[in-house]
């Protein structure tokens, strides 16, 4: 037990941070490609953007929209052409530099995406921190749950919360 809680007190916190509307402005780069594409076509502009699926937003404006928007993001060069978020390289780079601290880029494919938090490691510290974009800011979260507005706030609060936790958890 206590080489168990040896162990744990020496894991740094492992911050895992997405790709797509997190470091990349997916959302903007999708608009401004179909735009570009489609120029004659209806668009759904950034403030009028809710869900998770662009393409199924998309569907319902015109049900052929949906395979034109997806011809977006499928399109070779897509992803490196993204603008970063603002804000998002240097807290990246601040991150990577914490002691006591992991920082991992993680995405998933748009097409087969599954949400697998069972399969990530058994950790106490586990959470979820919702960063706010077009498609998701108007989700109300329950008390429980924090989201970050921008790389402006406090993200640097919420790895410390973490580490102080783990703390607490090994003593």
């Amino acid at each position: 037990m206590a080489a168990a809680m040896a162990a744990r007190r020496a894991r740094p916190v492992r911050v895992l941070v997405d790709m797509d509307g997190v470091l990349a402005d997916f959302e903007a780069g999708l608009l401004r490609g179909f735009r570009r594409r489609f120029p004659g076509e209806p668009h759904v502009a950034l403030e009028e953007r809710r869900g998770f699926l662009a393409r199924e937003q998309y569907r319902a404006l015109r049900p052929d929209l949906a395979d034109k928007v997806a011809s977006v993001y499928e399109a070779p060069g897509f992803f490196l052409d993204l603008e970063p978020i603002p804000g998002a390289l240097e807290a990246m780079q601040e991150m990577n530099n914490m002691q006591d601290t992991e920082v991992f880029i993680c995405s998933s494919p748009l097409l087969k995406y599954e949400h697998c938090v069972g399969e990530k490691e058994e950790t106490p510290s586990w959470e979820h921190i919702l960063f706010t974009c077009c498609h998701n800011q108007h989700l109300a979260l329950p008390p429980t749950r924090r989201r970050l507005l921008s790389w402006s706030d406090n993200w640097r609060e919420i790895i410390e919360s973490k580490q102080a936790d783990r703390t607490v958890d090994s003593s």
